[in-house]
């Protein structure tokens, strides 16, 4: 991990089209801001890893589904 120090108005740029800037520093509190191309998504890492393990769950869940459905149709095809 790159480690660097920044202060009030200083920014740090990513490649040529990501530009990250320290806003304000307040007690034990930093605001940034972001400016990059709308295509990249940006989000705080708490929330990030609360939608992975949202996905996760939703995979496992898919999984199920496709089983109760195999076993449905496999069922249809024998009252017939």
């Amino acid at each position: 991990m790159l480690v660097l120090s920044r202060k009030k108005n200083q920014g740090i740029m990513l490649g040529d089209d990501i530009k990250i800037a320290v806003l304000e520093i307040k007690d034990d509190i930093v605001k940034i801001g972001i400016e990059a191309p709308r295509c990249v998504t940006i989000l705080r890492s708490e929330l990030y890893q609360a939608v992975r393990e949202e996905n996760t769950t939703a995979v496992a869940s898919d999984g199920n589904v496709v089983e109760l459905l195999k076993d449905f149709f496999a069922g249809q095809g024998k009252k017939g």
